[in-house]
């Protein structure tokens, strides 16, 4: 659904450009922004909670009890192929198979991987939800900005949750990683949305994400100003790179586009 576009001059903040009262910090004096990527994954959706239920979703499929036991075998092999992702040495399609076939060979569950492939697949689309700010923020957002996701992701996973949690009506582009080619932070993904949203200028645009390695690098190669979504308020040394950080979706309209 295409949203009404509101181009808005940037104009300075009085505030203190390095505070980080309330969970907020900017590097840069307050700008108004009129371009707004977003990731989805850990910054909208709450993935852990859709993980951990397509994951038990799938070890019922394959007949294991304890999934507690067999989840971080799982998820340290899961985590390392979608920093290969990030580092452009596989492809969440590669990804999609390659993280069962591992699991199977390193646990020795009796199960086909490409069976739990797909269970696991339909689980994450099937299930978790938003963040209780996010649908707000969204709300604020699109009324003062043009907004794109940029996710790294498979393509089915993402356009089934989108659809299901009435997602699409905020964004002028969705742009997925399998769909493209390329994945965050390679600029070329970036490349790709501005030129689906009519090359917007990039001195009004920001990149809003949960990963450092992912969206605020990503964002960093692409030109554009960078927001960190740091719930946890965790100490990164390369934080440093982001221009502005949030603790909580709800902050980000005010920070952004008013």
């Amino acid at each position: 659904c295409t949203q009404v576009v509101r181009v808005i001059n940037l104009r300075t903040s009085r505030s203190d450009p390095t505070a980080y009262a309330g969970g907020l910090r900017s590097s840069v004096h307050r700008l108004t922004y009129s371009t707004i990527l977003l990731d989805l994954d850990h910054t909208l959706l709450d993935s852990h909670a859709s993980e951990a239920a397509a994951f038990a979703h799938t070890m019922a499929i394959a007949g294991v009890d304890d999934v507690d036991a067999v989840f971080p075998t799982y998820d340290a092999i899961n985590n390392e192929l979608w920093r290969a992702v990030e580092r452009g040495e596989t492809t969440p399609t590669e990804l999609r198979l390659t993280r069962f076939e591992r699991f199977v060979a390193a646990t020795g569950v009796d199960a086909d991987p490409s069976r739990l492939a797909d269970a696991f697949v339909y689980g994450l689309g099937a299930f978790g939800d938003l963040y209780p700010e996010a649908r707000s923020a969204l709300e604020q957002l699109a009324a003062g900005a043009t907004l794109a996701m940029v996710t790294n992701g498979l393509r089915s996973i993402q356009t089934d949750r989108i659809e299901r949690l009435d997602l699409g009506r905020f964004f002028d582009a969705v742009i997925i990683s399998e769909a493209t080619g390329v994945s965050k932070p390679d600029p070329r993904i970036f490349d790709i949305t501005f030129a689906e949203l009519g090359e917007p200028d990039r001195a009004t645009a920001v990149m809003v994400g949960d990963s450092l390695s992912s969206d605020i690098a990503g964002g960093r190669n692409a030109g554009i100003a960078t927001c960190w979504y740091n719930p946890n308020r965790s100490v990164d040394a390369r934080s440093g790179d982001v221009t502005h950080e949030v603790a909580s979706l709800s902050q980000l309209p005010a920070l952004l586009v008013s």
